[in-house]
């Protein structure tokens, strides 16, 4: 059944419905019908959210100002539909396993990435630095530049386990550009660079979760992350088709000064409500977006050279399908569209969809890439069922509907 408006103050942002606010314990108690503070008024609710409509952050004076100009259109606050519940045990149930199963995440999504880090600490210490030139800096940068904007999204959002599973990946990807360093394949000023980045961001994201960060401070890091993602993923969808097309910078630069005026535009209160918000959620659509293609590219790769099938790793595309499929039910459940479009396209076309190539190629047996289709059929069907009997609907197609549309 559709879901009744609920008290939070939460605005809605482009294509994602906004998550209920809650920390874990809170959400039981709301689903069981207990009793809430009453709702602030549209005015109020504008004031408390800055860019991105993240909550116990304070707005800056600008935006304040434009407030005070403008005022808040009628759909600015849009309220977050909170689901009348039939059985609130399943809800809470199915609330605590999703919370466990995005935690799960963390296992493959380590293992993933550690082969590599052993390996290169085996090339460094057998002198072997020539080894590690293989491994592309720019694209670990990348990934990088994604997990610390995706750990902002998720600390953010207070979801614990899927932050968790971002800061590992920071983690991780960094302790490979150290040894990419070591060897002298990552230039010097770059990784200083990078180095300052990412402390400053784990530190940052630690102090906005715990809510000890000033609002100012964290919307500056949020503008940077923006900036920073903005001018990244137009420069590495450009060089995937490299030497196809001339190899240039100029989709960086072009892209990155388009979002450095858009972002100061939106702190000099001269863009649309409407606008703000759009510019505010652009950092994790960004982020999100980077992930999608890197099985693009990866793809693409396969397709210009079928002989470098022979080089990728059946379980490494196995661990990249269960640590994202382990991750869409959480996706599902709170409604997140940004999360299930990233992971759902992660699974499928970076797990799964390398898989198909392979099989095609014969890299991989019938019986394999079958037993691995179907378990991705019959995960993807038990979150909806699962989804669908926790909030009570007629059927998985009303759970799509919610998550799409928020209703």
């Amino acid at each position: 059944m559709s879901p009744s408006p609920s008290p939070s103050p939460c605005i809605r942002l482009p294509l994602r419905p906004a998550p209920l606010p809650r920390a874990r314990a809170p959400t039981s108690a709301a689903a069981a019908g207990s009793s809430v503070a009453p709702s602030p008024s549209p005015r109020a609710a504008l004031l408390l959210k800055p860019l991105a409509a993240a909550p116990y952050r304070r707005q800056p004076a600008l935006l304040l100002h434009q407030q005070r100009r403008h005022g808040p259109p009628a759909i600015a606050a849009t309220a977050t539909f909170k689901p009348v519940l039939k059985d609130p045990k399943k809800y809470q149930e199915w609330d605590s396993v999703t919370a466990k199963f995005a935690g799960a995440a963390n296992v493959p999504f380590l293992l993933l990435q550690l082969p590599q880090i052993v390996l290169n600490a085996r090339n460094l210490l057998a002198g072997n630095k020539t080894a590690l030139f293989a491994v592309p800096w720019l694209g670990m940068l990348t990934g990088l530049l994604g997990n610390l904007s995706l750990l902002s999204y998720f600390a953010k959002k207070k979801e614990t386990e899927a932050a968790i599973v971002q800061t590992l990946g920071v983690i991780s990807t960094y302790a490979v550009l150290v040894q990419l360093a070591m060897a002298e394949s990552m230039p010097v000023p770059q990784f200083v660079a990078t180095s300052v980045v990412v402390a400053a961001g784990l530190i940052l994201n630690f102090l906005n979760y715990l809510g000890w960060l000033p609002g100012t401070l964290w919307l500056l890091w949020e503008d940077f992350i923006t900036v920073g993602g903005l001018a990244v993923l137009p420069q590495v969808m450009w060089s995937t088709f490299v030497p196809f097309i001339p190899n240039s910078v100029l989709p960086g630069i072009i892209s990155g000064s388009l979002a450095l005026t858009a972002v100061t535009m939106a702190r000099m209160g001269k863009l649309s409500d409407a606008g703000t918000k759009f510019v505010g959620s652009l950092s994790g659509w960004t982020a999100t977006l980077l992930f999608m293609w890197m099985p693009v590219a990866q793809m693409w790769t396969n397709y210009l050279n079928p002989s470098n099938i022979k080089g990728l790793s059946a379980f490494s595309m196995l661990l990249a399908m269960l640590g994202n499929g382990l991750m869409i039910p959480r996706a599902v459940f709170i409604r997140d569209l940004m999360w299930f479009t990233g992971s759902i396209w992660a699974s499928v076309l970076q797990g799964w969809g390398n898989l198909v190539c392979m099989y095609c190629f014969n890299s991989i047996s019938r019986e394999f890439f079958f037993a691995t289709t179907s378990g991705l059929f019959l995960w993807l069907g038990f979150t909806f069922w699962r989804d669908t009997i926790a909030y009570g609907n007629n059927s998985p197609l009303t759970s799509l509907k919610e998550l799409i549309i928020g209703k």
